[in-house]
């Protein structure tokens, strides 16, 4: 099984102890700096027009209000970042343009088709493993997601079959399991510096890679420990038949789903 490693502390601390590429692939989430805390959130919780004509107003979820995302990572976080992995794949690149110490042309743009909000109508990856631009989508609207990577536009019927949201700024694991299906390598070691939701350490752990992962907050860091921990035996079970599928079946047959 994969190894799965995170700390409750500041990645800085250990990043310096790194030797150089020795993660293949950072991937990465680092706060933005635009102050998108849960408290300024609570007012951007519009209500769903459902099937028969009636409007729902979502209870708002109890995200930690701590001042996370109030300013954006150091030069030398960067520097970092870039010395101790091979390559980066970092969310919201956009916001990082005078920061990154290098040039990449490589982009990733995530659809999140969410229909009209005041939210984001996409959201790109900087990238420096490929460099070309490549889109995807998959829906992400409230308690609208979409079915799945084959179907990224069509809503999931059954509600309770939607990813839970543990944190305000969640990235879902399907986002990240096409990044992985398409770009890194089985046994690659990975290193993600912002944790947030865990979304990506559940993301490597299915891709069968090795995981190393750091988050600052104590709460935040809880949510996606005890995530992780439900998460894991189904993680488990489903490459474990994989495996056995992989053994006894041509690979053009192995079609499993989770």
């Amino acid at each position: 099984m994969p190894i799965s490693e995170v700390h409750n502390k500041d990645c800085m601390i250990d990043l310096v102890n790194y030797t150089d590429n020795y993660f293949y692939c950072a991937i990465v989430d680092p706060e933005w700096g635009i102050g998108e805390t849960s408290i300024s959130a609570k007012s951007r919780n519009t209500p769903v027009k459902q099937k028969n004509g009636k409007s729902l107003k979502i209870k708002d979820k109890e995200y930690s209000t701590a001042d996370w995302d109030s300013s954006r990572p150091s030069s030398e976080y960067f520097e970092q970042l870039l010395r101790v992995s091979k390559f980066q794949i970092i969310k919201g690149g956009n916001h990082f343009t005078d920061l990154i110490p290098t040039f990449s042309s490589g982009r990733f743009i995530w659809d999140k088709v969410n229909g009209t909000n005041d939210f984001s109508d996409c959201e790109i990856f900087w990238t420096n493993i490929i460099k070309s631009t490549r889109m995807f989508a998959y829906m992400w609207n409230g308690m609208m997601q979409g079915e799945s990577l084959i179907q990224p536009r069509k809503p999931q019927g059954n509600k309770k079959l939607n990813e839970k949201r543990i944190h305000r700024c969640q990235t879902p694991v399907k986002v990240y399991d096409w990044i992985y299906k398409n770009f890194i390598p089985k046994g690659s070691k990975i290193l993600d510096t912002h944790l947030g939701s865990g979304s990506n350490r559940i993301s490597a752990f299915k891709n069968q890679c090795d995981f190393v992962g750091y988050e600052i907050g104590k709460k935040e860091y809880l949510d996606q420990e005890k995530r992780f921990k439900t998460e894991k035996p189904n993680l488990e079970q489903y490459l474990m038949k994989l495996a056995l599928m992989e053994n006894h079946k041509p690979a053009t047959q192995i079609q499993i789903k989770i």
